[in-house]
């Protein structure tokens, strides 16, 4: 694994990966073999207890395996310096972990200075890493942990694992520990930041909606982190591989599949806008001639603001102080589906404004666009099942049919 290993993954093997602890009879981690692609993203899910995380922690031997080895790239690291390899691979665990007597800039900084890199390039990359995670430099790199929100550390904490720019990235329930809404970004912010890096990314969660939402495969768990099934989302969530992997799945297969389509494949509606700089006569003039019965208003720095509806105009009398509905909720091209059917259920209008990265207006999305989408993969699903069934009587038929021509053949002979 060079230093630099630019922006791209490296692939992981574990072969017969085992941890047996001193006193207990059977094993945390049982004789785990996995095969996991450069670049790819692979989540580890499975009931509390199942070892998902122990395995997790093998491949930075945070824990060291019993039994087993470990390949990262084409390198062999069950018996390399435990240390080196930690500098050499991100951990992002739930809470962020930061030091709390280090600023967010020496916090990030941790790794490359290590490892020895020049100030001047410390210094460039923690400005880098706080931009790509959507945190304003300026503003974030002398401020104290306690002094940031949990979502702010949250990314904080990513930017920490990236900073000497490891090809591996190993992340332990990052997102536990926040509230839900925080919770949607950081997963957005991760999909967003993944398009750009394509590291390879082992993710555990015991959430199945973050598995589907994130992974590239999930790998479900059972206990001593036997594999029950590994695959990718829509495999699992239309053939699960038996009773345990459905209970996993549980019911709504169908919404939880609204979680692998993106709002950057529906339908994204361009909507009038004008900016708080627009005089007043403008903005009427510009929301009579639209065609709608409402305008978007946009900040200065061209993000959503409010919705402003013809009353409102009438009433504001020379200011748009008073007048509107403040924009409530927003979500990115890399929402759900479902994070955006949420949004839209909970707005009055029955729409979202979708924004980019930096939280600037691209567009609008309506409860119609999502409910057709819905409307598809539910056929889509009913068509499965129905071809799933057709194929199962077929397979019933032939064999009763072979059953009864061995019977025959029988009374023959």
């Amino acid at each position: 694994m060079p230093e630099d290993s630019g922006h791209h993954g490296a692939a992981i093997e574990l072969e017969s990966l085992s941890k047996q602890y001193p006193g207990n009879p059977t094993p945390a981690v049982d004789n785990v073999n996995m095969e996991i692609k450069a670049g790819e993203v692979v989540i580890l899910v499975g009931p509390s207890g199942c070892g998902k995380s122990t395995t997790l922690k093998m491949i930075n031997r945070l824990i060291e395996p019993t039994g087993g080895r470990i390949r990262i790239g084409d390198e062999d690291v069950t018996d390399i310096d435990p240390v080196k390899l930690r500098r050499k691979v991100g951990y992002a665990i739930q809470s962020a972990g930061l030091f709390p007597h280090m600023t967010v800039a020496q916090n990030i900084a941790l790794v490359p200075k290590m490892i020895g890199w020049s100030k001047t390039r410390i210094a460039s990359r923690v400005e880098e890493l706080l931009d790509l995670v959507g945190l304003d430099p300026g503003e974030f790199r002398g401020r104290y942990p306690r002094q940031l929100s949990g979502g702010q550390q949250q990314r904080v904490g990513v930017a920490r694992a990236l900073a000497a720019d490891p090809p591996v990235l190993l992340m332990d329930e990052p997102f536990g520990a926040v509230d839900p809404i925080t919770r949607d970004h950081l997963q957005d912010e991760l999909i967003r930041l993944q398009h750009e890096l394509h590291k390879t990314i082992v993710f555990v969660t015991h959430d199945f909606d973050e598995a589907i939402k994130l992974g590239d495969r999930i790998a479900v768990l059972r206990e001593q982190s036997h594999i029950a099934q590994f695959d990718t989302p829509e495999a699992i969530l239309t053939n699960p591989a038996d009773d345990f992997v459905s209970g996993f799945v549980g019911a709504g297969a169908a919404l939880k599949r609204l979680n692998l389509s993106r709002v950057r494949d529906v339908e994204i509606t361009d909507y009038p806008t004008v900016t708080v700089d627009d005089p007043l006569q403008e903005i009427f003039n510009r929301l009579r001639s639209s065609g709608t019965n409402e305008i978007l208003l946009l900040d200065k720095r061209g993000r959503p603001y409010k919705w402003l509806r013809r009353g409102d105009l009438m009433r504001a009398r020379g200011s748009l102080a008073r007048a509107g509905t403040l924009v409530s909720d927003t979500v990115t091209r890399d929402a759900t589906l479902r994070d955006a059917l949420e949004a839209v259920l909970t707005d009055n209008a029955g729409r979202v404004v979708v924004t980019g990265r930096r939280g600037e207006y691209t567009g609008v999305v309506d409860m119609e666009t999502l409910m057709n989408s819905v409307h598809e993969l539910l056929d889509a699903d009913r068509l499965e099942a129905l071809e799933a069934q057709h194929e199962l009587e077929g397979a019933r038929a032939e064999r009763t049919h072979a059953e009864q021509e061995g019977e025959g053949g029988g009374m023959k002979a």
